[in-house]
């Protein structure tokens, strides 16, 4: 993260200065302006920038008027944070288990999930790989469903020859610093082909008001600011340069790591992913995490424990062994290095390392 900073400091910098310059901090032109532009990027009328991924996922929620009594389909094996925000709101998480191979949402196991309670699908794209999305939308048509897309990874992705986000796609999205495209804080936003969700989000974001001190509806103190915003504008203007550069590294280790012992990432004919993560499989997988960091090789675990397993959802009572696929998955996952400013030469080191220790 340090090394893909330094490559825009001059123009991050510069950025900050703007908005020290014009003495707006909250909800002026450059959120306003980063607003358009990621909308534009991702072939949608509105963006709506809030503070954090989560509450981007929450506010959609909640300007989709779900809460108590209801339950939201959302997959087994993701990060937490998507089922907070169906708790959040009030409604219930009904997990599904992904298709192994995508480690995304199955959608052939998405109708038997449904219930009179069911009001909306949450897929996640899960490592910067889109989800089956047309599939999803099918089943959510059929049963008058809402369709929310977490987005957080996936910045650029793309499936069946169309970016996420595009036309009246509702996703929710984080701009965290790690993410393919990251702000230097936190920060998240919702993009929609909506009007009527837009203005409500806008709404929603800012204490419930449309005109200051009016509020309409009980809502929150959730808005990007104007530093985040102006160094996303920076960061969106290099997004498709580094997703091409991560493309290229992801390709490299999927040449590279052929034969070794370890389960490699598969992308359907229909997904052109951004790869945020680059994860394989491994049955000893913290073993293998460890000889890799006595060789130098920095690896991480996305993510260690599924969210039914978490102390957080232990009042749900689902047992261990109830999602066996997802659980297996949290076990042996490990993320090599991957990131735009990484070296061929880096790159190499990785695949010999892993070669040796896997």
């Amino acid at each position: 993260m340090k090394a893909n900073l330094a490559t825009h400091r001059e123009d991050l910098l510069q950025a900050a200065a703007n908005v020290l310059d014009s003495g707006w901090l909250v909800l002026g032109r450059e959120t306003a302006t980063f607003e358009q532009e990621y909308a534009d990027y991702c072939g949608t009328k509105r963006c709506v920038g809030v503070a954090n991924g989560l509450d981007a996922l929450s506010l959609a929620l909640r300007a989709l008027d779900i809460g108590p009594g209801d339950e939201v389909i959302v997959p087994a094996n993701t990060y937490i944070a998507t089922w907070l925000a169906v708790s959040h709101v009030g409604a219930t998480p009904v997990p599904v288990e992904p298709v192994e191979a995508t480690y995304n949402m199955d959608p052939a196991l998405i109708e038997a999930a449904i219930t009179p309670r069911t009001r909306a699908i949450l897929p996640v794209h899960l490592y910067g790989q889109a989800a089956d999305i047309p599939a999803i939308e099918n089943i959510a048509e059929r049963h008058g469903l809402a369709v929310l897309e977490d987005g957080a990874q996936a910045h650029g992705a793309k499936y069946h020859g169309m970016q996420i986000g595009t036309g009246n796609s509702l996703v929710a999205w984080s701009f965290y610093p790690g993410k393919n495209l990251g702000a230097i804080g936190d920060g998240g936003g919702v993009t929609t082909g909506d009007p009527a969700i837009a203005d409500k989000l806008a709404m929603l974001r800012n204490y419930g008001s449309r005109v200051k001190y009016h509020n309409e509806v009980i809502g929150y103190n959730s808005r990007l600011d104007e530093l985040q915003a102006a160094m996303l504008r920076v960061k969106l203007r290099a997004l498709d340069a580094e997703n091409a550069r991560r493309k290229e590294i992801a390709t490299r280790y999927l040449d590279g790591l052929r034969g070794a012992n370890v389960i490699l990432p598969m992308v359907p004919d229909w997904a052109d992913p951004v790869w945020h993560l680059f994860v394989v499989r491994h049955t000893d997988r913290d073993g293998l995490a460890a000889r890799l960091k006595a060789d130098g090789i920095a690896t991480m675990i996305h993510y260690p424990v599924p969210p039914h397993l978490q102390p957080a959802y232990r009042d749900a009572g689902i047992a261990e062994g109830s999602f066996p696929l997802t659980e297996r998955i949290h076990r042996e996952v490990l993320s090599l290095p991957i990131g735009p400013a990484l070296s061929d030469e880096e790159v190499e080191r990785v695949i010999d390392a892993v070669h040796r220790h896997a």
